[in-house]
C-alpha cells in the first residue's frame, strides 16, 4: 500500500502481469419432450364439484320447505293480519280526509274495532249459544219428523241413519268428540282465542305501520321503476281495502235481511244465530249464499214444509238480487274479476286455505289480473 498526500491509505493495483478470469458462458438448458402429451385448458369445475353443490342445494331447498311447513299457521295468521289492516286503511285514509292526522285516526280505527269485538261478546255471543243449544234440543224432533217419508224411512231401516244421529245427539258429547275429548276441547277453544288475539295484534301493529312498511318495501324496487312499483302497489292495496269494505257491507247486508225474514217466517227463536250464520257465509264469493240457503231451508223444512219453502224462495230471490245488483254496485270500484275468473279464485283459495283461501282468493285474483294487464301484456303490445 502508499500513501497519498493526505495521508489516506491507497489500495494497491493489479500485479503486472496477471491475467483476469475469463467470465465463462451459462451452458444452455435443454429441455426435456413431454412424452404424455400437452396439458389442456383446465376446467372451470369438475363434474363431482357441480354434482355436490347441485345436491347440497336440494337438501337445503328441501329443509327450507319442511321449515315453511312448520311455520304455515303462523304464516297464515300474518297473512290474514296484512289482510285486514289493508281492508281498514280505507277507514283511516277516510277520518284523515276529515281532519284527523294518522296517529289519532288509527287509534280511532282501533278502539272502534275492539268496541265492536266487546259489544258482540257481550250481547251477540250469549244470544248465538242459546239459539244453538235450542236447535240441538229440537233437533231428534225434526229428525223424528223425516221418518214420516217413505224413503227416508227405508234408509233408516237399512242403515240406521237417524237412529245414530239421535243417539249421537242425545249423548251431548258430540262436541267433545269433534275435538278429542273434553280436554281436546278446552285446547281447542283456547287456540282459536290465541288465534284472534294475535290476529287482533298484528293487524292494529301493521295497521300503524302501514306507510312506513310501505316505503321500505317500495324502496326495494330500481330507482328507475320506483314510480310505477308505488303506483301499482297502492293501487293493489286500495283494491284489497275494498275488497274488505265491500265485503262487510254485503255480509251486513245478507244478515239483516235474514234476521227480518226468520222474523216474520216463524224463525224468530234461531233468527240471531242463523242470520249470523248467513252473514259470515255470504263472505265466501258465489257460494255462501247457496250453503247459507241449503243451511236455513233444511232447519225451514224441519219446522214445518211451508216454512221450508218460503226459504227456498226467499234466499233463491235475494242471491239472484246479490248477486247481480248488491255484489255488482258495492265491489265495482273495488275489484274487476271475471265471475269465471271468481269462482275459480274461489275454489283454488279454499282448497290451500280453507275458508280463509276463500275469502282472500277474489282481491288477491283482482291483483294478479291488474299486474298481468300493466306489466306482461303492456310488455308485449311494445314488442
Amino acid at each position: 500500500m502508499t500513501e497519498s498526500r493526505g495521508g489516506t491509505p491507497k489500495a494497491a493495483g493489479p500485479v503486472s502481469g496477471a491475467r483476469e478470469p475469463e467470465a465463462q458462458e451459462p451452458e444452455p438448458v435443454t429441455e426435456e419432450p413431454h412424452h404424455l402429451g400437452e396439458p389442456g385448458e383446465a376446467f372451470g369445475h369438475s363434474p363431482f364439484y357441480i354434482g355436490f353443490t347441485g345436491g347440497l342445494g336440494v337438501l337445503l331447498a328441501i329443509w327450507l320447505g319442511q321449515q315453511v311447513l312448520e311455520i304455515g299457521s303462523i304464516l297464515v295468521l300474518i297473512v290474514v293480519a296484512m289482510f285486514l289492516a289493508a281492508g281498514l286503511n280505507p277507514l283511516v285514509e277516510w277520518l284523515m280526509s276529515r281532519g284527523l292526522r294518522r296517529p289519532w285516526a288509527v287509534v280511532s280505527v282501533i278502539a272502534l274495532v275492539l268496541a265492536g269485538l266487546a259489544l258482540f261478546g257481550a250481547a251477540i255471543v250469549p244470544v248465538i249459544s242459546e239459539q244453538v243449544a235450542s236447535l240441538t234440543r229440537n233437533a231428534p224432533e225434526w229428525l223424528d219428523r223425516l221418518q214420516e217419508n217413505d224413503r227416508i224411512q227405508g234408509w233408516n231401516e237399512e242403515f240406521a241413519l237417524i237412529d245414530r244421529a239421535k243417539d249421537y245427539i242425545a249423548e251431548g258429547a258430540y262436541t267433545e268428540r269433534l275435538f278429542g275429548g273434553f280436554l281436546g276441547f278446552g285446547l281447542a277453544v283456547l287456540s282459536a282465542l290465541l288465534n284472534v288475539f294475535i290476529v287482533v295484534v298484528l293487524t292494529l301493529y301493521f295497521l300503524a305501520s302501514l306507510p312506513t312498511t310501505k316505503s321500505a318495501l317500495y324502496q326495494l324496487a330500481p330507482a328507475s321503476r320506483r314510480d310505477r312499483v308505488t303506483r301499482l302497489g297502492d293501487r293493489v292495496l286500495a283494491g284489497v281495502g275494498g275488497y274488505v269494505s265491500g265485503a262487510f257491507v254485503v255480509a251486513v247486508s245478507a244478515g239483516l235481511s235474514s234476521l227480518v225474514f226468520l222474523f216474520v217466517v216463524g224463525l224468530g227463536q234461531y233468527a240471531v244465530a242463523l242470520s249470523f250464520v248467513v252473514a259470515l257465509l255470504s263472505l265466501i264469493p258465489m257460494v255462501g249464499a247457496t250453503i247459507a240457503m241449503v243451511l236455513v231451508s233444511a232447519i225451514g223444512f224441519a219446522e214445518s214444509v211451508p216454512t221450508g219453502i218460503a226459504c227456498l224462495i226467499f234466499y233463491a230471490v235475494y242471491q239472484q238480487v246479490e248477486n247481480y245488483l248488491i255484489y255488482p254496485n258495492v265491489m265495482r270500484r273495488a275489484v274487476d274479476v271475471p265471475g269465471s275468473v271468481t269462482v275459480i279464485a274461489a275454489l283454488i283459495g279454499a282448497a290451500l286455505l280453507g275458508v280463509v283461501g276463500a275469502l282472500m282468493a277474489v282481491p288477491t285474483a283482482a291483483a294478479i289480473l291488474l299486474l298481468t294487464r300493466e306489466v306482461f301484456v303492456r310488455r308485449q303490445n311494445a314488442r
